[in-house]
C-alpha cells in the first residue's frame, strides 16, 4: 500500500513525502502508525525507500533500487485504456522448455518478445467457450471485487480532498494486484458475462472523477497537477 502512495500521489510531486502525509492518508483507509512505522522501516531494509530527516520530520523517498523495480510495473497499471477497435491480431506461438506449446491471441502491436510462429490478420470467430477459458476464475473473482468498487464510487460525489486521495489510492491499489498477477486480456476478447467488460478503460474513469480533487489534497497547485498527469498519459485512451 505504501508503494502504491507513491506510484500515484508522490512520484510525480517530486518524489519525495513526510510520514505525517502518508499517515494521513493510509490512516484513512485503515492503517495504524504503527504498522506504517513498520513497513517503513522493513521498505527501507530491502532497500526499497531511504529516509532523509527535515527538521523534526522524516520523508522518504524511493531509494535508486526501490525506481528500478518500480518503473515497469508504474508503466504497466497506468498503460492507456484501449477503446478504439483492434485492426490486427496476432497468434503467438512460444515452444516451452519441454517442447511444448503455448499460443496466445493478442493485438499485433501487443507481440513484445520473440515468437517460435506468429500469424496476424483479421479476427474472424471468437467463441464463448474460447472467451470463457480466458477469465480464470481466480481472475474473476478479483474483478467483480473490482467492478463492485468502481460502481460504488460512480453513486458517490467525493468532495473532500483526503477523502478522494484514499479512495483513488484504493482504487489503484486493487487494480495494480490485478493487472501485475493475471494476464490483461484485450476487451474485443472478453466474455460477455464478466464482471467489466473493459476492465481498464473502467478503472479509467473513476480514476479521473477522483483526481481534481485527490490531487488537491497533496496541497499544490491542482490544475498543474492534473495536467502534468495527463503529460504523462496516465490511463490516456487510445
Amino acid at each position: 500500500m505504501v508503494i502504491t502512495v507513491f506510484g500515484d500521489l508522490v512520484q510525480h510531486r517530486g518524489g519525495q513525502v513526510s510520514t505525517a502525509k502518508l499517515g494521513e492518508v493510509l490512516g484513512r483507509v485503515g492503517v495504524e502508525q504503527g504498522a506504517l512505522r513498520t513497513a517503513l522501516s522493513r521498505l527501507a531494509r530491502d532497500g526499497w525507500v531511504q529516509a532523509e530527516r527535515i527538521g523534526r520530520t522524516s520523508h522518504y523517498r524511493l531509494s535508486q533500487q526501490g525506481l528500478a523495480r518500480f518503473a515497469p510495473a508504474t508503466a504497466q497499471i497506468y498503460a492507456p485504456a484501449k477503446v478504439a477497435p483492434v485492426m490486427r491480431w496476432a497468434m503467438v506461438l512460444k515452444l516451452g522448455a519441454t517442447g511444448r506449446q503455448e499460443v496466445t491471441v493478442c493485438p499485433l502491436q501487443d507481440v513484445v518478445d520473440q515468437a517460435d510462429c506468429l500469424v496476424s490478420g483479421d479476427l474472424r470467430t471468437v467463441s464463448a467457450a474460447y472467451r470463457a477459458m480466458l477469465l480464470e476464475d481466480d481472475h474473476r473473482t478479483a474483478l467483480t471485487a473490482l467492478a463492485a468498487d468502481i460502481t460504488a464510487l460512480a453513486g458517490v460525489e467525493i468532495a473532500e480532498p483526503l477523502e478522494a486521495a484514499a479512495a483513488r489510492v484504493l482504487l489503484i491499489h486493487r487494480w495494480r494486484r490485478i493487472v501485475l498477477r493475471f494476464p490483461e486480456i484485450p476487451w474485443e476478447l472478453m466474455p460477455s458475462d464478466a464482471p467489466l467488460a473493459n476492465p481498464r478503460h473502467s478503472v479509467a474513469q473513476a480514476y479521473w472523477r477522483l483526481s481534481e480533487t485527490g490531487e488537491a489534497w497533496m496541497g499544490r497547485d491542482t490544475t498543474a497537477s492534473v495536467a502534468s498527469h495527463q503529460a504523462n498519459g496516465r490511463f490516456k485512451p487510445v
